[in-house]
């Protein structure tokens, strides 16, 4: 077998033999797999060493004891002593929130959401519509718009995420409280979880990224709703319970277009979340900090923030120990009047009658909503809400189906975003 191998500026020619070349190619196949192999294994330990590693920093469902809890909110409060060295904590903690979940690393978009509107229809004092938003190109927003029919030129707006139940967007207690407060005067927003409802181009709700992308897609909704020449953009709240009270939170947290707050039964100073949504990914930990729920509903401050908290969960301690922490955050900026506290316990984990009360009693105040739109007997009477079966408010449906550009799976997710 004859080769040409350019050599200075000529080219020469060699002769093998056809054995020569067996040999060589054998030697290389073998080195190629012992080379494969190590850079396979290299792979491995590294990816390895790297889960290992988040894996540490993870601080997952009750993290600590109630008792040690207890402890790590006085450690906390010694680091800081006046409004200077709180919001240099402060900074710290946001920080590792955006970067912990890896939101540094979304695509740029501005707009573009590709709002399509279907199903209008209206009822006592309100109007309910199926709405999808694109959160990212190929990467769906859904769930329904909740507005009032007398609406004003310019109107609070509401987000309302919602917690972990199949298809919670759909049942009885999310209408109620977006519809009151639709009749009030509001146009609120309630959208699916990432894998519940109609948003199901993730394998699943326990994708790694299920927080990341919960968490953009909030922000993408509240890009929307500023976007509506119908929406008033100081005037807007955020609420939801449970794993949706973990969004109203962190989004509250780290995005100051949001104006007042209501998360409800799931602010703890030792439960960080049970859901990979709230606790998959290192926001709480990295090797120059360590912090909780507590301290990042305290970046809230000093806008108006509501904790609900109930005698059944991991909530019962809130007046004892959560509220008081961040009560003395709203200090610094002389807001003790807008930090409150609702604790109700008898009750237990949900968002019930008497916790959606006090919600509306908050948003009606600090949103100026307006109460006169509903009866009070002596509360809110919500039995002018008209519950509707699921399918009506479902938004991919036969008529209208998912996008053709949609991206469907966990792999095109994925190499669409090309995360770090």
């Amino acid at each position: 077998m004859r080769i040409y191998l350019l050599g200075g500026n000529s080219l020469q020619s060699y002769d093998y033999p056809l054995r020569y070349w067996e040999g060589v190619v054998h030697l290389k196949q073998s080195k190629i797999y012992k080379m494969k192999k190590c850079v396979l294994t290299f792979i491995f330990l590294i990816t390895m060493a790297i889960c290992f590693g988040q894996e540490k920093m993870l601080c997952v469902g009750q993290y600590w004891t109630e008792d040690e809890a207890n402890l790590k909110m006085k450690e906390f409060a010694r680091t800081w002593c006046d409004k200077a060295s709180w919001e240099k904590r402060a900074s710290v903690i946001k920080h590792g929130i955006i970067v912990g979940m890896k939101l540094d690393q979304m695509p740029d978009i501005e707009g573009n959401f590709n709002a399509k509107i279907t199903n209008s229809r209206t009822f006592n004092g309100y109007i309910v519509e199926n709405i999808q938003i694109e959160s990212f190109p190929g990467f769906y927003i859904t769930g329904n718009i909740y507005r009032p029919i007398n609406a004003q030129e310019k109107n609070a707006a509401i987000l309302s995420p919602h917690g972990h139940l199949q298809d919670k967007r759909l049942k009885e207690d999310v209408q109620y409280r977006c519809a009151v407060l639709a009749r009030m005067g509001a146009i609120v927003f309630a959208y699916d979880m990432v894998g519940h409802g109609d948003s199901h181009q993730v394998s699943s709700h326990d994708i790694p990224i299920a927080m990341l992308l919960q968490t953009w897609n909030s922000k993408r909704v509240l890009d929307y709703l500023l976007s509506r020449p119908d929406v008033d953009p100081e005037r807007i709240g955020m609420t939801g319970g449970s794993g949706g009270a973990t969004q109203t939170f962190l989004l509250t947290a780290i995005d100051e277009r949001i104006k007042v707050s209501v998360p409800c039964v799931q602010v703890s100073a030792h439960f960080f979340g049970g859901c990979v949504c709230e606790s998959g990914m290192p926001i709480h930990k990295s090797k120059n900090h360590q912090t909780n729920n507590v301290e990042i509903a305290a970046l809230c401050a000093p806008r108006p923030m509501l904790l609900i908290s109930d005698g059944n969960d991991w909530t019962r301690n809130t007046p004892r120990i959560e509220y008081p922490y961040i009560q003395k955050v709203y200090e610094l900026y002389d807001a003790e009047h807008k930090i409150e506290n609702v604790h109700l316990p008898a009750e237990k984990h949900d968002y019930g009658y008497s916790k959606r009360v006090a919600m509306y009693n908050f948003f009606s105040h600090h949103l100026r909503l307006n109460t006169g739109a509903v009866d009070w007997e002596p509360t809110i009477n919500e039995d002018f809400v008209t519950i509707l079966p699921a399918n009506q408010l479902k938004v991919f449906t036969e008529e209208n189906p998912l996008p053709d550009n949609a991206l469907k799976g966990d792999d095109e997710i994925f190499k669409y975003l090309d995360l770090k």
